[in-house]
C-alpha cells in the first residue's frame, strides 16, 4: 500500500514559515532556505499524487477564491507533474498546468483528500507537501507514515508552528536517519502506531 509522506523544512524553533506569508513571500519573512541536493531528489521518487494546504497553494485567506485566475506559487509549469488534492473550504473547479498538474480542490476533509490521492497516485506514496496546518490535522489523526524535517539553524520566532495544536493526538516518531549537510539536519522518521 502506498505511503503518506511528508517533507517539510523547519526552523530550530518550529516554525516551517515565517510570519506574514504574501505572494511576495511565499514561505513568510526569513523562510527561504536551500536543501541538499541529494535529500531533495530522494524525496520525490515513487511519488504518484500529493495532498497540501489552501496556503500553501496560494495567499488567498478566508472567504471564496477572490481571484479566480490564481494557478499557485509555481507559474505556469509547476513542479509536481503529477495530481494535486487541495484542501480547501471553498469549492473550486479543477486547474490544469503545464508539465501534468492538475490542482483538485477538495471540500471534504482530510480522509477524502488522501483517498483521492491515492487512487490518482496508482500504487505509487503520495505526498504531503504542507503547510502546517495539514500536517498537523494528519499526524493528528494517524494518518501520516513518515515525516522527514529539514532542520535549519534559523529562529524566526513566529509563524507557523508544526508541531502544535495536535490536541489529545500521541503522536510516536522513530528515527530512521540522520544525514548533516551545510547549513541544515535532514531528520527522518516514520510514525509508531
Amino acid at each position: 500500500m502506498s505511503k503518506l509522506r511528508c517533507h517539510i523544512t523547519i526552523s530550530l524553533d518550529g516554525f516551517v514559515a515565517g510570519a506574514n506569508q504574501s505572494e511576495e513571500n511565499p514561505l513568510g519573512e526569513g523562510g527561504e532556505v536551500n536543501e541538499s541536493a541529494r535529500i531533495f531528489e530522494e524525496s520525490r521518487e515513487n511519488i504518484g499524487a500529493a495532498v497540501m494546504g489552501r496556503n500553501m497553494f496560494g495567499p488567498v485567506h478566508g472567504g471564496a477564491w477572490g481571484d479566480e485566475q490564481w494557478t499557485g506559487w509555481w507559474g505556469d509549469n509547476p513542479p509536481y507533474h503529477y495530481p494535486v488534492f487541495i484542501l480547501t473550504h471553498h469549492p473550486r473547479d479543477p486547474v490544469e498546468m503545464e508539465g501534468g498538474t492538475t490542482f483538485h480542490f477538495v471540500t471534504d476533509g482530510i480522509e477524502s483528500a488522501l483517498e483521492q490521492a491515492r487512487k490518482a497516485a496508482g500504487g505509487k506514496d503520495v505526498m504531503l507537501w504542507g503547510g502546517a496546518n495539514v500536517a498537523q490535522q494528519y499526524l493528528a489523526a494517524g494518518l501520516l507514515d513518515e515525516l522527514e524535517l529539514h532542520i535549519v539553524p534559523v529562529l524566526l520566532g513566529d509563524g507557523a508552528r508544526l508541531f502544535h495544536n495536535l490536541g489529545d493526538a500521541k503522536v510516536q516518531l522513530e528515527q530512521v536517519r540522520a544525514v548533516e549537510a551545510p547549513g541544515v539536519t535532514h531528520l527522518k522518521y516514520r510514525t509508531v502506531t
